[in-house]
């Protein structure tokens, strides 16, 4: 197998390896490739966004990475996605991953309480009921993504916004060392977008790995740290200076993005 040379990490300026590795990662449909030989790194401390046109494989990317769709074997290599040098799918209890708001169940009768607490089971365990610690956690998650009031509220009572800050406090009472986020932003209001930016910032100043789908190349993008520009294949990837070059650009999108002073036109 070719040996992946990563790139320095942007924190450090050092050759170190990244927390998470994606080599030779290829997933296919129906015969047809979504993913083509995919190798990039994702390092712990920085928020790292996946972009790149419709149908580029964003969301793909990150569900493979799970073991949540199957890699395919291409090109007499098997794609491998580690975390801390073991495989990624065999330590998802350390992973906090919320889908896109479109694959939920949102007439699902359960609370919001209900939802945040969903975040404890796997800690817990299976029909054991939940402690002193994980209902504290629970609360003080509401608390920081400010739907407290809203606990006793059925989830599909909810606005997107208010659901979506409420699926990031059930990661957050998760406790994980992984947060993984596909398309947090869409259909929400700027004021649950600033919440949920600063809290990826805090997860990642933590020291947290956090991996986000984003769709929008707007003002947005200036919150991350690193970048995964993908379009079936990787055109680029690391620090966010890095990879929003007009000719990385013009090879993920065909010409049809431009940049003035940071923002996409």
């Amino acid at each position: 197998m070719t040996t992946i040379q990563f790139p320095l990490n942007p924190l450090t300026n050092r050759g170190e390896i990244p927390s998470i590795t994606v080599s030779h990662l290829t997933v296919a449909y129906r015969q047809v490739e979504a993913l083509v030989d995919v190798n990039c790194g994702i390092y712990r401390g920085r928020l790292t966004g996946i972009i790149g046109p419709n149908g580029a494989g964003k969301s793909t990317l990150m569900k493979a990475m799970l073991g949540l769709v199957p890699a395919v074997v291409s090109g007499g290599n098997c794609g491998i996605v580690l975390y801390e040098g073991e495989p990624l799918m065999n330590q998802r209890e350390k992973v906090a991953y919320v889908p896109q708001r479109s694959q939920i169940d949102w007439t699902f009768p359960a609370t919001v309480q209900d939802v945040v607490m969903m975040g404890r089971v796997k800690k817990t365990g299976w029909f054991r009921p939940f402690s002193f610690v994980s209902r504290r956690l629970a609360a003080d998650a509401l608390a920081r993504v400010g739907m407290s009031d809203y606990r006793d509220r059925k989830i599909g009572e909810l606005s997107g916004g208010q659901q979506q800050r409420v699926f990031l406090a059930r990661s957050l009472a998760q406790e994980a060392d992984v947060y993984c986020f596909d398309e947090p932003f869409v259909g929400i209001d700027q004021k649950t977008q600033d919440i949920i930016f600063d809290i990826f910032h805090e997860l990642a100043e933590s020291g947290k790995t956090v991996l986000v789908v984003n769709h929008d190349l707007g003002n947005s993008i200036k919150n991350f740290d690193d970048l995964i520009l993908l379009n079936r294949q990787v055109i680029a990837c690391g620090s966010r200076q890095k990879v929003l070059s007009q000719e990385n650009l013009d090879r993920a999108y065909g010409g049809k993005v431009a940049f003035f002073n940071g923002e996409a036109a």
